[in-house]
């Protein structure tokens, strides 16, 4: 692959501006650079945002619903022309194994789809509150919507944001993640072959340290933020938007639990449990990072993990039949490889990950770790960590399995194994999670709204519900002369 450049685009036009310098991106499984981007500032995301706000004021954008369906379905088509070539770019910039990265875009362009159907269907209501007093409810786009996109799903977090702004009728200022400015800019590429797509409504700023996001959560011209990375820095971007009152969606991080009772179907259970904390090398917020396991089956539990974490294939993402490439930089994997050796020091050990040898030590791979965890308070199970990594822990019965799973400040996903259709919807209502999926893990759509409870986040993305980040009620009253 030729090296490319992941530039700035502001009101129709790309920009290499690169007042704070330019940024190498980094193949993590070769340390090869890949192509570079111009780094951002202040003064480009105040262009931006005024480029989305004088779009949003002067166009037809945000009262053409026709309008928005129609460039939201041509960007899915361009989207899906492009799959392998997005996906293979994914691939060599953030490390995700390149089966995943297809399936990501693919799910790419079924957000776009779906919101462009969802975009001429917003409806509001009428009332009569007395003889001739009517009121008209109407909804309406909220404005100005700054997104913050990670590298970890840089196409499927990029359009679930974007794709519900969009159909709101909102214009957009868009902040990439570091590590995947080049992928960004494939996808913000589909957005401006779109001849009817009104120049200001997509526009994107690569960052510089926190200049940019600091902008975008702060400027008065700023309706609403849509964030997805950390609770940490979720925190900060609601303290930044306080000042100006802005509406927020947040998905932040996740400790996700998986609950196994005796009655599990054991063989599913591993492989669900295997695949739902190895996706993207364990660098996802709704990855398996706990396995709570019931005392009867325990032994039988961890041995079946262990044998499945060491098959674990690891190789260059774009290998036929790789399970498990490279964390996303070498300061990630360093971190990882000190919290692997932490653990090793404070919990009895299953399986030890560590940094493999030969082809792959020019990459930042990190191999599969599994420890024994007897207390739910202790940091292992509490922090999260953001690699492949798994405490495992004991449960005699329910009320302690439900007790331990809900026993940290994330609340983001979970996942319940049994045969007892009872047992999981009474476990599942009591989870205080956004997502509990039953005897699987990781199934997520354009349909179905996901986000967090706690220090999980606020607001929903995905499904209908992912409009009302992006829309205002309004109340218009009249009284007739009758």
């Amino acid at each position: 692959m030729s090296k490319i450049n992941g530039n700035h685009y502001i009101c129709g036009k790309w920009i290499d501006d690169a007042p704070n310098g330019v940024t190498d991106s980094l193949n993590p499984a070769t340390g090869e650079v890949v192509g570079q981007a111009p780094n951002g500032s202040k003064a480009l995301a105040v262009q931006a945002i005024t480029a989305a706000r004088e779009a949003f004021e002067s166009t037809n954008w945000s009262s053409d619903p026709r309008l928005r369906a129609k460039v939201l379905l041509e960007f899915a088509d361009r989207i899906a022309a492009r799959k392998g070539e997005i996906a293979r770019l994914m691939a060599v910039e953030n490390g995700k194994i390149i089966s995943q990265a297809l399936h990501e875009v693919e799910a790419g362009v079924s957000e776009a789809r779906y919101y462009a159907g969802l975009a001429r269907n917003i409806f509001g209501r009428t009332l009569e509150t007395g003889p001739g007093k009517m009121s008209l409810l109407t909804r309406e786009a909220s404005g100005v919507v700054s997104v913050y996109v990670p590298w970890n799903a840089p196409v499927t977090l990029l359009v679930r944001s974007v794709a519900p702004a969009l159909a709101a009728g909102c214009t957009v200022v868009i902040k990439p993640a570091p590590q995947t400015p080049l992928t960004n800019a494939a996808v913000i590429a589909c957005f401006d072959e779109i001849s009817t797509l009104p120049k200001g409504v997509i526009n994107s700023i690569n960052d510089f340290d926190i200049e940019v996001g600091e902008e975008l959560s702060t400027n008065i011209e700023v309706d609403v933020v849509s964030f997805t990375g950390s609770s940490k820095v979720g925190k900060i971007i609601m303290s930044n938007a306080a000042n100006t009152i802005k509406r927020l969606s947040l998905e932040l991080g996740g400790k996700s639990p998986a609950l196994v009772f005796a009655d599990a179907d054991i063989d599913k259970a591993v492989a669900e449990i295997k695949r739902g904390s190895i996706t993207l090398n364990g660098q996802m917020c709704t990855a398996i990072n706990r396995v709570l396991i019931q005392a009867s089956i325990y032994d039988v539990v961890v041995s079946r993990l262990k044998n499945a974490y060491e098959r674990t294939k690891i190789a260059n993402p774009l290998s036929a039949g790789v399970e498990l490439g490279p964390l996303v930089d070498r300061a990630n994997q360093q971190r990882i490889l000190e919290v692997i050796e932490r653990a090793s020091d404070e919990y009895d050990i299953v399986l030890k990950g560590g940094a493999p040898e030969g082809n792959l030590a020019s990459g930042s791979f990190v191999t599969p770790s599994i420890f024994k965890v007897d207390n739910a308070s202790s940091w292992l199970p509490q922090e999260e960590l953001f690699g492949p990594i798994l405490s495992v822990e004991r449960f005699e019965g329910e009320p302690e399995a439900i007790a331990a799973a809900n026993a940290t400040r994330y609340g983001l996903a979970a996942s319940v194994y049994t045969r007892n259709i009872d047992l999981s919807m009474r476990v599942s209502r009591k989870l205080k999670f956004g997502t509990v999926w039953l005897n699987c893990h990781n199934r997520l759509f354009a349909e179905g709204e996901t986000g967090g409870y706690r220090e999980s986040g606020t607001g929903r993305l995905h499904g209908v519900e992912a409009l009302d980040n992006f829309l205002e009620t309004k109340h218009v009253y009249f009284e007739t002369n009758a």
